[in-house]
C-alpha cells in the first residue's frame, strides 16, 4: 500500500523506475512552539527530498484546547488549522493555516507527500459545561459501575465561536460522548459513562474494554457525528493538499467506524490509494492482526512489536540474538500492512509510552527498516535532528541517519539474500535492479562473529 500511495501522488515519480518509499516523522514531543514549525519543515524540504524522503507525517495540524503550547492531540477543533482566533491564538504551536499551505505545496513540488495526524477518538476544552446523569466506572473493569446514576457536570459543550459555522455548523453536546473524565460539579476525576451510553465494543479488550482513553469520548454511532467526521476526512486532505492519514488510538475506536470513516475518504476525494496507518499501541502480533483482519478495507500498522524487540535488543547487548529480532513481528507475518519505526514522539524519554531505544543500537535499528525489502519504513524527527526531554535533557540525533535514508533511495532494491548464522552477527545481500546497484550490509552487536 505504501508503493501505491505514494506513487500515485508523487510528482517525481517514474512509473517505469523503482523507487523505494521512506517516511518521515515530521516533530517530536518536544518541538519548540512560537509557530516556527512548519516554516521550519519547510526549509527542510530540499536536503530531505535529496536524501530519500519520500512522506512526512506532520503532527495535529488543527486547534487544541490549551492552544498554541498544545503537542495538539488534546483536540478542541478539527476544522481550526490554525485560521480562527481560539483558545487565545490563530495558529497552532506549528503555525498558521498559510504555512501549513506553504509547507504542503513546497513538499509537493519535491515529491513528497503529506500525511496528516489523525484525533478521532476524544475531545478536549469544550466550551461550556453541561450538567448530566453519568455513573463512575471501575477504570480496570470499564463495564463494572462503581457509582449509582447521578448528575455530574462535564465540558461538553463545543460551539467554536471563533470560527462562526465556517466549514462545519455542526456543535456538539453531552449527547456526542459516551463518557468524560472529570465532574466539575464535585472536582472528582475518574472515568463516568453518560447514562444511556454504552462502550464500543469493537475495540481492545484492556480492562475488559478500552474504548475510553481520556477527555471527552467521542460517540461514533451518533449520525450527525458520523456525518462531521465524514465530512472532515474528505475536507481536510483536499483542502491541505494531504494523501493519507496516521490515526491516533484506534484500539480505543470501533473498527468499524475506522474502516467506514477511510472508505469514506477515498471515497470521496476519488484516491483509492489513500493512505491509512494506525497507532495500535500492543506488543501482540495476534491482537494487531485481528484488529486488521476485521477492518475490510486495506489499512497500515506501525509494528509496535518490532520497536520492542529493539528495545530488548538494545538493552540485552550481545546477549540478544539477533536472528530472533523479527521473531513476531508485524512485519515478517503481513509485511505490505507494516509501517516500521525505531522511536516516536511517545516512546521518547518523558512520555506516558517511553521505551526509547538505546543510541548505541539506532544504527542497526535503522538499517534493519531502511535497507530490507520488507516494510514502510518511518525515521523518527528526534533522531534526525535531535530531540529535547524534560528538563534540560537531550537526545543528540543518530549519527549518520541521512546516509543510511540515502543508500536505501540508492541501493536497497531488488532481491535478499540472507547470512544469518550467528547470534551477534548478521547480514544480507540486495542484488539490485536494471537501475540501481544493489548492497550488503553487516550488522554486529558484539566482539564475535
Amino acid at each position: 500500500m505504501a508503493h501505491h500511495a505514494n506513487a500515485a501522488y508523487s510528482l517525481k515519480t517514474s512509473e517505469d523506475k523503482a523507487l523505494n518509499y521512506t517516511i518521515l516523522q515530521g516533530f517530536e514531543w518536544y518541538a519548540p512552539g512560537g509557530g516556527v514549525h512548519w516554516n521550519r519543515l519547510k526549509g527542510d524540504i530540499p536536503s530531505l527530498s535529496s536524501m530519500g524522503i519520500t512522506a512526512i507525517w506532520i503532527p495535529p495540524p488543527y486547534k487544541a484546547a490549551v492552544g498554541e503550547i498544545s503537542v495538539g492531540y488534546d483536540v478542541y477543533d478539527l476544522w481550526d488549522l490554525g485560521e480562527f482566533d481560539q483558545k487565545g491564538t490563530r495558529r497552532t504551536k506549528y503555525g498558521t493555516k498559510e504555512e501549513l499551505d506553504a509547507l504542503v505545496k513546497a513538499a509537493n513540488e519535491e515529491g513528497i507527500v503529506i500525511y496528516i495526524d489523525t484525533v478521532l477518538n476524544h475531545k478536549f476544552g469544550g466550551d461550556r459545561t453541561e450538567v448530566f446523569p453519568a455513573v463512575q466506572v471501575n477504570p480496570g473493569d470499564r463495564f463494572q459501575d462503581i457509582s449509582p446514576k447521578h448528575d455530574i457536570e462535564g465540558r461538553t459543550g463545543f460551539d467554536f465561536p471563533g470560527r462562526g459555522g465556517k466549514y462545519s455548523s455542526f456543535k456538539w453536546n453531552f449527547n456526542d460522548f459516551t463518557g468524560v473524565d472529570f465532574d466539575a460539579r464535585s472536582g472528582q476525576g475518574g472515568v463516568f459513562r453518560i447514562w444511556g451510553k454504552a462502550w464500543s465494543t469493537r475495540v481492545d479488550t484492556e480492562n475488559r474494554n478500552y474504548d475510553f482513553l481520556m477527555g471527552a469520548d467521542v460517540d461514533p454511532t451518533v449520525p450527525e457525528v458520523q456525518e462531521d467526521l465524514f465530512d472532515w476526512g474528505a475536507w481536510v486532505i483536499d483542502n491541505v493538499g494531504a494523501t493519507g492519514f496516521r490515526v491516533d488510538a484506534v484500539k480505543h475506536i470501533d473498527y468499524r467506524f475506522i474502516s467506514d470513516f477511510i472508505k469514506s475518504a477515498r471515497a470521496r476525494t476519488q484516491k483509492p490509494a489513500l493512505f491509512a496507518v494506525g497507532e495500535f499501541w500492543k506488543d501482540s502480533l495476534w491482537d494487531i492482526n485481528n484488529w486488521l483482519n476485521n477492518l475490510g478495507t486495506q489499512f497500515s500498522v506501525f509494528d509496535v512489536p518490532l520497536h520492542f524487540n529493539f528495545k530488548e535488543a538494545s538493552d540485552s547487548w550481545n546477549r540478544f540474538d539477533m536472528r530472533k529480532i523479527f521473531d513476531d513481528t508485524l512485519v515478517q507475518s503481513r509485511p505490505i500492512d507494516a509501517v516500521t519505526f525505531v522511536d516516536n514522539h511517545d516512546t521518547q524519554p518523558g512520555q506516558s509510552l517511553e521505551s526509547w531505544v538505546q543510541p548505541w543500537f539506532k544504527p542497526l535499528a535503522y538499517a534493519l527498516i531502511l535497507l530490507r525489502e520488507a516494510g514502510y519504513p518511518c525515521v523518527f524527527y528526534g533522531d534526525m535532528y535531535g530531540c529535547a526531554g524534560p528538563g534540560s535533557q537531550f537526545q543528540p540525533p543518530v549519527s549518520q541517519l541521512a546516509d543510511f535514508i540515502r543508500a536505501r533511495k540508492l541501493f536497497a532494491y531488488g532481491s535478499t539474500w540472507d547470512a544469518w548464522d550467528h547470534p551477534n552477527c548478521i547480514g544480507w545481500v540486495r542484488s539490485g535492479d536494471k537501475d540501481h546497484d544493489g548492497c550488503a550490509v553487516v550488522l554486529c552487536n558484539g566482539s564475535e562473529g
